[in-house]
């Protein structure tokens, strides 16, 4: 009997690895036995004709959900996407999504996108798309039919909580073109940069934004900066290296470890980019994910910034792509990350050292919102924090310093209410908690100022 290449790719895929007791080559051999039983089987009893590549497919995808929720198959369309999306640039409606209690959830929106205008929310359901169930459909899977050429429509049934039925939302496609980094001056001396991915250009975008503020000072520097990684979802791990290192030019950003525990790869600050003197207060929330909780959790270790705001996401796992060819890709997690002190933050999120509840009138229903959102631990499959089961805690990791987290504190926040108004412009300089970053950078100036300020005695 012929199998198709993909089907190669496939029985490839199986022996990746090494062989676990339980796993042993003889009981594998007689695992893909029975695979190409039931492949055979199907391709020529099921009730209408099916491809050979259809049914391949499906085994992958369907092997692949076994694992944790950042695994995935990518074919063809959703592997173009992924390769360009770090550009920057792509075709869609601008939302980040995930998996809570099995339906698929927002995130958050991305700010001044078709989605953000048309009043999607952070936590809403999305049970169907384009009239087609949810159920059981894949992120990428999700992903790739919200995607599309510019200018066409695509409609998402949403349940929304405190809301009753069911809502469809019809959006525009557009050409989505992230600006990662945005920046402001709040007050003399005083910069604000809000990064929104890290795509492949924020550790230069915002290094740009520095220097313009700082030629804008009377002084020719700032006295403090608030870096805002509020729904910022990620991106690569070159970038949150390269961020942390715009602050810290020494010491350990942060530590992977995949299967073999004897392989810790340890990822170190750049030298030559640090603004080492610049205080800086780095605000966090929620849906602060993946790359976002590996700089707060380096400069916060590093002690390098004050972090503020709410607990992060809670994504402590390292993905990588590999190019299966004819267009076809699979994202897999091959490892665990964990902070310079040797925290793992999977589940957990970084805490805060100040916690800081968002009490601005104009944005208190989203913050709300984001408090019940989506997090790590919501997700079907996900994994479990190693701190919490030590078969996964490598030994090197023992005896590392753990910061106390006693400003965990729990959240307060009610039910998100039935507002249905338009999404409201976002003002940094009036956020009450850059605001607060913005006092706590102030007081720093005040109390170096007063140790600086020489002792005088009475004569």
């Amino acid at each position: 009997m012929k199998f198709s290449r993909k089907f190669v790719v496939f029985a490839a895929l199986s022996s990746m690895g090494s062989a676990t007791a339980a796993d042993k080559p003889t009981n594998r051999y007689e695992n893909i036995e029975i695979f190409q039983k039931v492949l055979h089987f199907v391709e020529n009893n099921y009730v209408d004709p099916v491809e050979n590549q259809q049914l391949i497919q499906g085994a992958i995808k369907g092997m692949l959900e076994t694992l944790d929720p950042h695994s995935n198959f990518l074919p063809a369309q959703v592997f173009r996407d992924m390769k360009i999306e770090t550009s920057g640039k792509f075709g869609g409606i601008g939302i980040e999504i995930g998996m809570k209690e099995n339906v698929l959830t927002v995130v958050t929106p991305i700010e001044d996108t078709p989605a953000w205008r048309a009043g999607i929310k952070p936590n809403d359901r999305i049970v169907k798309i384009d009239q087609e169930s949810t159920k059981g459909m894949t992120l990428v899977e999700a992903v790739a039919k919200m995607r599309g050429k510019g200018g066409t429509n695509v409609t998402l049934s949403i349940y929304r909580d405190g809301v009753r039925g069911v809502r469809d939302f019809t959006v525009k496609r557009e050409l989505i073109k992230i600006q990662s980094v945005k920046s402001e001056v709040l007050e003399p001396g005083f910069g604000y940069v809000r990064l929104t991915n890290f795509n492949e250009t924020a550790a230069r975008d915002i290094k740009a934004s520095i220097d313009k503020m700082e030629k804008a000072s009377k002084t020719g520097k700032l006295s403090g900066l608030v870096l805002d990684l509020r729904f910022n979802p990620g991106g690569l791990l070159e970038q949150a290296v390269d961020v942390s290192s715009l602050f810290m030019d020494e010491g350990v950003i942060v530590s992977t470890i995949g299967r073999n525990r004897d392989q810790k790869d340890l990822k170190y600050a750049r030298k030559g980019m640090a603004r080492k003197d610049l205080p800086l207060a780095v605000l966090v929330n929620g849906s602060s994910a993946s790359a976002s909780e590996i700089v707060a959790g380096a400069l916060q270790d590093n002690n390098r910034a004050l972090i503020l705001g709410q607990p992060t996401f809670g994504k402590g796992s390292v993905q990588t792509v590999m190019d299966l060819g004819q267009d076809m890709g699979l994202k897999l997690t091959i490892a665990r990350y964990y902070t310079p002190s040797g925290r793992s933050i999977q589940e957990m999120g970084v805490q805060p050292d100040v916690v800081i509840d968002d009490l601005d009138p104009k944005v208190l229903a989203e913050a709300r919102r984001n408090a019940e959102s989506t997090r790590e631990k919501d997700l079907k499959g996900h994994m479990t924090n190693p701190d919490k089961n030590p078969e996964y805690r490598p030994e090197e990791l023992e005896g590392l310093g753990k910061k106390n987290d006693k400003n965990s504190g729990k959240n307060t926040d009610k039910k998100p209410d039935d507002s249905e108004s338009e999404p409201v412009k976002f003002n940094p300089k009036e956020d009450f908690q850059v605001r607060q970053a913005l006092g706590y950078l102030k007081s720093f100036e005040v109390f170096e100022r007063l140790r600086r300020k020489p002792e005088t005695t009475k004569q």
